[in-house]
């Protein structure tokens, strides 16, 4: 499932509407239906603006459940964010979420 399908689907279990979706992210509703179709696609700041309206984070939007499972090197890591402030949990949060955004950018840009 790409992009546009994710968003969709999540856009829909919440029960918003396009204008009211659009309104909460600053944008016009027909700019929203547009990412749905795959006629567009949203810029780095709209994305995190989707991701916070959605109440999902970054990654759902752009990838499947598959490639978001956590490579085993990785849980160590992930178990000692717990030790950390509220706030620096925020940031690491915010440069996965980046570095996983820019990923997926590469891979729309390639797929052109």
């Amino acid at each position: 499932m790409g992009f546009p399908e994710r968003l969709k689907r999540l856009r829909q279990d919440r029960r918003f509407e396009f204008s009211e979706l659009a309104k909460m992210i600053g944008i016009h509703s027909t700019q929203l239906r547009r990412y749905e179709k795959g006629d567009s696609q949203p810029t780095l700041d709209v994305l995190r603006k989707l991701a916070i309206a959605l109440n999902v984070p970054g990654d759902e939007l752009l990838f499947d459940e598959e490639e978001r499972t956590s490579p085993d090197d990785f849980v160590l890591q992930f178990q000692a964010l717990a030790h950390l402030s509220k706030e620096e949990r925020k940031v690491v949060r915010a440069i996965i979420d980046g570095l996983m955004i820019r990923q997926q950018a590469k891979k729309m840009i390639e797929q052109d």
